[in-house]
Order: C-alpha cells, then sequence, then structure tokens
C-alpha cells in the first residue's frame, strides 16, 4: 500500500518503504501482546489498538520527514494501510 501511495501522490518511494517496514514492525509486535495480555475482550481491544496504532503510525510517517508528507497524508496513508491490512486479516482463513 505504500508503495502505490507514494507512486501515486509523487513521494519517496524508499523512505516510505523503510518507514512503513519498520513502524509495522514495532506497531505490530505490540498489538499481540496487547491482545495477549486482554485476550477476554479481544474485540474491543483490537478496536481500540488499531485506532491508537493508525495515530501513532501516522504521526511516525509525519515525524520523519524524508518521507514529505503533511499531516494530512500521514493520517490518510496509515489510515489506508492500517483498514486494509485489518480486512485483509479478518478474512483470512485461520
Amino acid at each position: 500500500m505504500g508503495l502505490g501511495y507514494s507512486i501515486w501522490r509523487n513521494k519517496p518511494v524508499g523512505s516510505i518503504l523503510i518507514t512503513s517496514i519498520l513502524v509495522n514492525l514495532i506497531t505490530q509486535s505490540l498489538l499481540w501482546v496487547v491482545l495477549s495480555i486482554f485476550f477476554h475482550n479481544y474485540l474491543v481491544t483490537l478496536f481500540i489498538a488499531e485506532i491508537i496504532i493508525w495515530l501513532v503510525e501516522a504521526v511516525l510517517f509525519y515525524r520523519i520527514h524524508s518521507n514529505k508528507l503533511s499531516f494530512g497524508e500521514s493520517l490518510m496513508l496509515s489510515l489506508i494501510m492500517n483498514l486494509s491490512s485489518f480486512v485483509l486479516g479478518w478474512f483470512l482463513p485461520t
């Protein structure tokens, strides 16, 4: 998703791709830790954690200046990436 967004919006592909990988490694690890701790309230925890992850990733995309993203662009990119990941993960067989 980051690659497509970068090409579509004429943004630095390499920087956004590297940022995306690093940010996702951190946030997905934290998501699994939080879900394993609060597994009794899985859906509520997942929903709240995904919103927090969306905002944290947006801030990180914005703060890395080589990405050349405005805060609005960072919010949109993070939303697109997290929403598509969530939907794909929801429908994949377990």
